[in-house]
């Protein structure tokens, strides 16, 4: 029955594109007997499309009076067309500007139509419909002739005469040029580089119906594969055949398919294309080009003899055609015969090339339909287990049915439901109503929703964190299927990560604390030498400014400069001591504008003492005007105190040149530089991978958790630490803080001069 609907939709296009539009008439109510036959997204559009144009044809000839019964029947066939432009519009785009072409013609609207045309012309050389292009132009082309256009006409009838040849309508070709002899030309017809326009003969035709009929019925990607390849191999009398399947950026075998006997064996595959399968050289010339490459003898042609395939293989007889679906490359179909020359006919290509074009539709319908069947097996996999929940809902909201999974969300009972006191609205988060209704106006507009997340009340008033999808079961979304899923345990996960992250900052921040603590008791005795000097300082000026005053008469400005001195003395001890608690508090991070040479000078200060101790050189070379940086002024500082410690320790046992330098710069990427140098002898093999890892120490006494602190202090500013032997000896450990970009340079630059005065 479904091959009788098939062949009657045939007959009515064969007979339109014969101009005989009443015989056209006749099938097409013969076809229309028949409607339950016919496949929706095969026949169904191309019967609608030759019965208006059969029926717009018509219109020229008939009596005023029946002119709006027709007129009424065409808009009925323009209507499913729109349904069908509307699903797939680069299939059927063409077909109904086309027939609106028609109807405004008919109506006398002739700018409209004028549009039409063109709007018709340009999506069928976009979805790459010869046919239908050539079919739009033989039609515009009567429509301007009737309005006395007669060389926009004759342009018009060309392209149609030429369309109809490239699609291979050699009998169509042949009677319009008999209608209008200025079409006729001397050319001869392409020869095997275009073999569609070799005659399809009887025989043949029925051939490609059969093929069409089978390779359109098909869904299943499998199957369809499997019918493509026998069908290809049985009618071109190929000995091997390879599908090669692109996804735009890979292309993949897909089958292979071999002649043993009378015999078609098949291999499905999923695996790169190589060198091996084919010639690549032919394969990306067809992807590149969408054209058809026919080599008749492939070892004598200069396009693929220097192929390594067709020399190892001895290849002849080549056919690659591409499988395209309007605009969009689908693969290809490779073909080779290589006991004979010429081994595939003009008249084999062509049925071929109608084939590969309806291959190509039915490739891409059959992976929308495998994608679309995974999708719902996987929806219908955690519905079944009780994974998702999911509600019917109606146009005023009601929630009309729902699975267990969804009733335990919300905290409501079977009961509720059949009463009608479950409603999407009152199940809504109040602050969430807005994306509700967006949902709502997206799942109208598209039938579907994107998954977005929001919070249902229960029934007891609690709230339940979900993420939601909406599908809609009706045309205009006002009905649909909520499927929701749970995000309680997701978001208690998301908490706990949370209070995990925050302990380990405090933990971190209590190592930090205790690291300062401990480096500052290493330094116990050099700090105390730091504040001894301005102490007896300070007593020797108070004893001076005694002195100074018991005499007669008192010399005033000689104790008031002793007075000066004790201030000073004082302010410099109170300095030390403001430094030394500012490292020992225990406060926590804070992000301010730091200029980091003053931290510098600061730490250099509070170490001058443990450098004498060791016999170093502490140099400073900081470069004048660098920004400000942000980060917590302390941290900053114990970083400095640690590496520059851990440098005078290394020069511990060393007899040369004892000497530790730390320098700035500015970098790229809107950072400062810190540099750490010293003349010890350096980390050793292996050293600078293994310094600021945990517990790594070469110190007999050292914890290992110094240069590790550093790091984390650094990488929470946002820079990076890092550590690197010197040439010819020493070690550098340097460091990068990002700088502060709502500060300006020359505020720095005043900020540092200040500290140096």
């Amino acid at each position: 029955m479904w091959d009788d609907g098939w062949d009657r939709v045939t007959k009515l296009q064969a007979r339109y594109l014969a101009g005989d539009h009443d015989a056209a008439m006749v099938a097409a109510s013969e076809v229309q007997r028949l409607p339950a036959t016919l496949q929706p997204f095969v026949e169904e559009p191309e019967y609608h499309f030759y019965a208006a144009l059969a029926r717009a044809a018509r219109c020229d000839s008939i009596p005023a009076n029946e002119l709006l019964q027709q007129l009424e029947a065409l808009t009925v066939h323009h209507d499913q067309l729109r349904v069908c432009a509307d699903l797939c519009p680069e299939n059927f785009a063409g077909h109904t500007a086309l027939v609106g072409a028609e109807i405004a013609r008919i109506e006398g609207r002739a700018d409209d139509a004028a549009m039409l045309y063109e709007q018709a012309i340009r999506s069928a050389q976009e979805s790459g419909f010869a046919h239908v292009e050539a079919l739009v132009s033989e039609l515009a082309s009567r429509f301007y002739a009737a309005r006395g256009l007669g060389s926009i006409a004759r342009m018009y009838m060309q392209k149609a005469r030429d369309g109809y040849l490239r699609w291979g309508a050699n009998a169509k070709v042949r009677q319009l040029e008999e209608q209008y002899p200025y079409l006729r030309t001397d050319e001869a017809a392409p020869g095997s580089t275009n073999a569609m326009s070799a005659a399809i003969e009887p025989p043949e035709l029925a051939t490609v119906i059969k093929a069409l009929q089978a390779v359109s019925s098909e869904i299943r990607l499998e199957m369809l594969i499997e019918m493509i390849m026998r069908t290809a191999i049985e009618q071109a009398g190929a000995e091997r055949g390879l599908l090669i399947l692109s996804d735009g950026r890979t292309h993949r075998l897909a089958a292979e398919a071999t002649t043993a006997g009378d015999a078609v064996r098949l291999q499905l595959s999923d695996a790169p294309v190589n060198a091996t399968m084919l010639p690549e050289s032919i394969l990306y010339h067809v992807l590149r080009t969408g054209e058809t490459t026919i080599l008749d003898d492939a070892s004598a042609e200069p396009m693929s003899n220097t192929d390594p395939y067709v020399g190892e293989h001895r290849a002849r007889s080549i056919l690659c055609l591409p499988l395209r679906n309007g605009a969009k490359l689908m693969g290809a179909l490779y073909l080779e015969n290589n006991r004979i020359a010429r081994g595939f006919s003009p008249g084999r290509i062509a049925v071929l090339k109608i084939m590969a074009s309806q291959a190509a539709v039915s490739l891409e319908n059959a992976r929308l339909y495998r994608d679309v069947a995974e999708s719902e097996a996987k929806m219908r996999r955690l519905v079944d287990a009780n994974i998702i929940g999911f509600n019917v809902w109606d146009a005023d909201g009601n929630i009309l049915e729902a699975n267990d999974v969804f009733l335990r969300m919300v905290g409501y009972g079977r009961d509720d439901l059949v009463a009608g006191r479950v409603r999407c609205l009152d199940l809504t988060a109040p602050e969430k109503h807005d994306d509700a209704i967006r949902a709502r106006i997206e799942l109208a507009e598209t039938g579907r929703t994107k998954p977005f997340e929001m919070e249902y009340v229960r029934k007891d008033g609690g709230r339940v964190p979900v993420i939601v999808g909406f599908a809609a079961s009706d045309a205009n979304g006002r009905k649909g299927v909520a499927f929701v899923l749970d995000l309680t345990e997701q978001k208690q996960a998301e908490k706990k990560v949370r209070e995990s992250e925050e302990r380990y900052r405090e933990v971190q921040a209590e190592l930090a604390h205790a690291n300062r603590v401990a480096t500052m008791g290493q330094l116990a005795a050099s700090i105390a030498h730091e504040l001894s000097q301005p102490i007896a300082s300070t007593v020797i000026s108070a004893e001076a400014a005694l002195r100074w005053l018991d005499r007669e008469p008192a010399d005033v400005d000689e104790a008031s400069r002793a007075l000066d001195s004790i201030v000073g003395g004082a302010n410099r001890a109170a300095d030390v001591l403001g430094r030394i608690r500012q490292l020992v508090t225990k406060a926590p991070r804070r992000k301010e504008p730091v200029a980091i040479n003053e931290v510098i000078r600061e730490i250099a200060d509070l170490v001058q003492g443990e450098a004498r101790k060791s016999g170093a050189q502490l140099e400073m070379q900081l470069a004048e005007g660098l920004p400000f940086v942000e980060g917590d002024r302390v941290e900053l500082q114990q970083v400095l105190l640690n590496l520059i410690i851990n440098a005078l320790e290394a020069l511990n046992d060393i007899d040369r040149v004892r000497r530790v330098c730390i320098s700035t710069t500015e970098t790229e990427g809107a950072c400062v530089l810190v540099t750490v140098r010293d003349s010890g002898p350096g980390f050793g093999p292996n050293g600078t991978e293994h310094a600021f890892t945990a517990f790594y120490t070469t110190k007999a006494t050292g914890l290992g958790m110094g240069l590790s602190i550093c790091r984390s202090i650094i990488d929470a500013h946002g820079g990076r630490l890092w550590a690197t032997d010197s040439s010819p000896r020493g070690a550098v450990v340097q460091f990068t803080v990002p700088q502060r970009p709502a500060v300006s340079s020359r505020e720095a630059q005043s900020t540092d001069a200040t500290d140096a005065d």
